[in-house]
């Protein structure tokens, strides 16, 4: 009886064990998503930088329509993505990295 019962306890955490191996395995790894969500910032960032850049001296109501509205589009995907969705540390990095890019003529 005794066996028996340690059988059904090494059967237990075996199978326990299986099925955590497979959850894992295909859950999606949420770094990989991440660092895609980083990379569509950076463009976001890049792409704003230089319409800012382009025009120094102006407010953004005195922007051409074009530019203007491409501004406003990705200044919404910015706070609708990227702020939403990275931590303060990441946008950080990106803006920083898309400022130095910039200034190193990249």
């Amino acid at each position: 009886m005794v066996s028996i019962l340690w059988l059904a306890v090494c059967i237990a955490i075996i199978s326990a064990l299986l099925g955590s191996l497979i959850f894992e395995f295909l859950t999606p790894n949420n770094i990989s998503s991440i660092i895609t969500l980083e990379a569509k910032c950076e463009k976001i960032a890049k792409e704003g930088f230089q319409i800012h850049v382009s025009y120094p001296d102006l407010q953004p109501d005195q922007l051409p329509t074009a530019d203007m509205n491409r501004l406003m589009y990705l200044d919404e995907m910015w706070i609708k993505d990227c702020v939403s969705g990275l931590s303060a540390e990441s946008i950080f990095n990106i803006v920083q990295k898309v400022e130095r890019d910039f200034h190193s003529g990249e």
